[in-house]
């Protein structure tokens, strides 16, 4: 009972106590705030999107509770920023209080329209200032975002039920219907150029008996659960130039996710994949990045055709919350490919099909989390929902000149459903490869790296050392196990590696010839 009342009476006393502070009385502010930044750089959005949160932290380091009579945007109403202060959304707010030695966060947005702006010329600097208080104890916060024009590519919706049109797929000849969003790209839209980029929402997607052709230094930007399809009897042509430079490509082709915030530049799965439907044709792909999507490329079928469903040359597939590049009995030709940093594997042939990459560098650094597969991946076969496998040959699938390395091992798996009437054909040839099979769990035929029918001058578990996995730089030093150690047959096939460096002299494996490192890249 006593410890009760001792406990209701320094509760009153404590009450009363607080009541009589004067610490919650607010003075007004004398113009002394400090900012955590002098200006909000709200990076580069496209016209008409909104922009992500940035946040101005604001400080009053003296010590009185101060109250601030105004905080507004300079334009006002007009503004095409907007805040929040205290979990409040306006544009002018009255009599924002701080604590002595506290803080307060404001976050700012913009959604700017570039075509109420006179001349905008494809960029528009846009401005603005939050104002604290006015008069002589008047200070600012500068508002800064880059708008950029586009060309925008949007799924049809129907006006009354407002409901967005799905798509209807041409599958070899066959028509499916689909819950995918998106239509098909209309006649004055299958040439994308470089004057603008294109952001695409849904799929936009090449109709039966179209060529897309996509010119040099386009930039492709996908909203999410986006890309482009490609149907039976169409075709994309991507043609990607080189630029000279030591150690990057310029004016190749970018496809990439539609955010532009630096955060959003290295972000797996921002959007879905450039699908090349069962029955598409001769698809090329020259000088192209593809970053940041669930599957870089899918491509369907078309296993035993002439021509190659799709060529791909001196291209770049990164941060595939997926696959890189995934194959489903389809026949790829690759040179000069660079893959990395891939949620299952960065290059996966299944259900059999003919693949051939040669000078490529196919790896796979992911860090985002544990993957189930290795770098490359072949199968010959694929299960339903009730586990019966469906077979089919695996014509041909070589690796000449490659580096498959990854920060997994093995990073080779050749998964085959042995059947007599089947077919299972690979074989690595003068690649460095990482494999070593600590536990022996790899046995069997398609493991016998001595048999000359499927491993021929191939290097293994040595270091090819790059120059920075993380940042997807795979470019080569000198240190690398790879220097020097390609076969000269294929260097002839492919003369010059991605960077237009000539290695018919010396050869290097891989789909970067070999530089020396500076001390700041160690």
């Amino acid at each position: 009972m006593k410890r009760y009342l001792y406990f209701i009476i320094t509760l009153a006393f404590l009450m009363l106590w607080s009541s009589c502070r004067k610490d919650f009385e607010f003075s007004p502010s004398t113009g002394n705030l400090q900012f955590s930044k002098d200006t909000v750089y709200l990076d580069t959005v496209f016209t008409n999107i909104g922009s992500s949160t940035y946040n101005l932290k604001v400080y009053n380091k003296s010590d009185n509770d101060i109250s601030i009579p105004s905080v507004q945007l300079a334009l006002g109403e007009t503004s095409n920023y907007r805040l929040s202060v205290d979990g409040i959304a306006g544009k002018s707010f009255t009599n924002i209080e701080i604590l002595a030695n506290d803080s307060l966060f404001i976050f700012v947005e913009s959604t700017i329209d570039i075509n109420n702006f006179p001349n905008p010329n494809g960029t528009y600097l846009y401005t603005d200032q939050i104002e604290f208080d006015a008069g002589s104890k008047l200070q600012k916060v500068e508002l800064v975002t880059l708008v950029q024009d586009a060309v925008f590519i949007y799924p049809d919706r129907d006006n009354t039920t407002k409901v967005i049109e799905t798509l209807t797929l041409d599958i070899g000849g066959e028509l499916v219907e689909s819950d995918l969003q998106g239509r098909e790209l209309l006649p004055t839209e299958l040439t994308f150029t470089n004057e603008k980029p294109y952001v695409i929402y849904g799929f936009a997607t090449v109709p039966t008996g179209e060529i897309l052709t996509i010119n040099a230094g386009a930039r492709l930007h996908f909203h999410d659960n986006s890309g482009i399809i490609v149907s039976n009897g169409a075709s994309i042509n991507v043609n990607g130039t080189f630029s000279n430079d030591q150690e990057r490509l310029e004016n190749e082709v970018i496809f990439e996710g539609d955010r532009l915030e630096p955060n959003f530049s290295n972000i797996p799965g921002q959007w879905g994949t450039i699908w090349l439907l069962d029955g598409s044709i001769n698809n090329t792909i020259n000088y192209a990045t593809i970053k940041n999507s669930t599957i870089g490329i899918l491509s369907d079928g078309n296993s035993t055709e002439t021509n190659n469903k799709l060529t791909i040359t001196n291209s770049q597939i990164y941060n595939s919350s997926s696959f890189g590049i995934l194959g489903r009995n389809t026949s790829v030709l690759g040179e000069n490919v660079v893959i990395n940093n891939s949620g299952l594997s960065s290059f996966a042939g299944t259900l059999g099909g003919k693949y051939n990459f040669t000078h490529s560098t196919i790896v796979n650094y992911w860090n985002d989390g544990f993957r189930q597969f290795p770098a490359v991946l072949l199968n010959n076969f694929v299960l339903d929902e009730d586990n019966n496998a469906t077979i089919a040959n695996l014509t041909e699938a070589n690796f000449n000149n490659c580096i498959i390395y990854g920060n997994d091992n093995p990073e080779i798996l050749l998964d085959e459903i042995e059947d007599e009437l089947v077919v299972f054909n690979f074989k690595f040839t003068n690649c460095l490869i990482r494999f070593n099979d600590n536990s022996n769990s790899f046995t069997g035929a398609n493991y016998n790296f001595d048999d000359t029918t499927k491993y021929e001058g191939n290097i293994f578990n040595q270091d090819p050392n790059f120059k920075n996995t993380d940042l997807n730089a795979l470019i080569i030093g000198e240190e690398s196990a790879a220097n020097g150690q390609g076969a000269s047959t294929f260097a002839t096939q492919v003369p010059f590696d991605i960077l237009n460096v000539n290695r018919t002299t010396v050869t290097d494996i891989g789909a970067y010839q070999h530089i020396t490192f500076s001390e700041d890249d160690n």
